[in-house]
């Protein structure tokens, strides 16, 4: 079930949390994709926050909204690349893409594996996804106080087998928000703190949200008849030094 898109704009943009959240994920992202210069960049699901990042140097930017969450005007203030789309039906025509990302779109999605033949399709040859999944062992996923508290939460082995099963190569993998969900003063101070040390210290405590980076590898294409035609040789110049009798003529000896 997706979110309404008015509570995903409100909690990322209105709250103190959501705004924490937005941050440490887009932080997360663009250590992974430091730029996207003359590139076609895609989002889908709520993944507007995190596009930021790239609308100046990018080719193009476009932020899918699927229709049960509705769609917002973004960026505000700057010219319009929100799309309202089927979660099925992206209006991208195939291997375009060249960088995608993923947010509240899968786990929430009644149809995961329509949404990832998708993702396959619009992406180019070596074009690279990032998917932003709640964590099933996470405190995040354990809260409806947040967007990442609905839908399917995964564990990193569950999602990364569900992508090579679509034929993601899986690239690397992370995980983010080791502070509580939580509006409190307290934690808010010390959130800095917390992703910190969950980064270094990963044993002590879940993200409570997977970022997993695939991509696209397509097998160069064989040519089908040409291991025959080598082996076949033409036969073009058999019988030749082989000569054959004229009509008419006899090929008995003179008396």
């Amino acid at each position: 079930m997706h979110l309404d898109v008015i509570d995903l704009r409100n909690f990322y943009y209105r709250s103190a949390l959501g705004r924490a959240a937005q941050k440490v994920i887009r932080g997360e992202l663009t250590a992974m994709w430091p730029e996207a210069k003359g590139q076609t960049v895609a989002g889908f699901g709520f993944a507007a926050p995190l596009l930021r990042p790239y609308l100046d140097d990018a080719r193009r930017v476009v932020a899918l909204m699927p229709g049960p969450q509705g769609v917002m005007p973004w960026p505000a203030g700057q010219p319009n690349v929100s799309v309202l789309c089927e979660e099925m039906m992206w209006p991208f025509e195939n291997g375009v893409v060249d960088k995608l990302v993923l947010m509240h779109g899968l786990e929430t999605s009644e149809n995961p594996t329509a949404v990832l033949e998708e993702c396959w399709r619009v992406l180019g040859p070596g074009g690279r996804a990032v998917f932003v999944v709640p964590n099933r062992a996470g405190l995040w996923s354990r809260s409806d106080k947040t967007p990442f508290g609905y839908g399917r939460p995964y564990s990193l082995s569950q999602l990364e087998a569900q992508l090579r099963q679509h034929n993601f190569v899986v690239e690397r993998a992370s995980s983010v928000l080791y502070q509580p969900p939580s509006k409190k003063r307290i934690w808010r101070k010390l959130a800095n703190v917390l992703e910190d040390l969950g980064h270094k210290l990963p044993f002590i405590a879940s993200g409570g949200v997977l970022i997993v980076e695939v991509s696209k590898q397509v097998s160069a294409p064989r040519r089908p008849g040409l291991g025959e035609a080598v082996k076949r040789p033409l036969k073009i110049l058999e019988g030749v030094g082989r000569p054959v009798p004229e009509a008419g003529l006899s090929n008995s000896r003179p008396t």
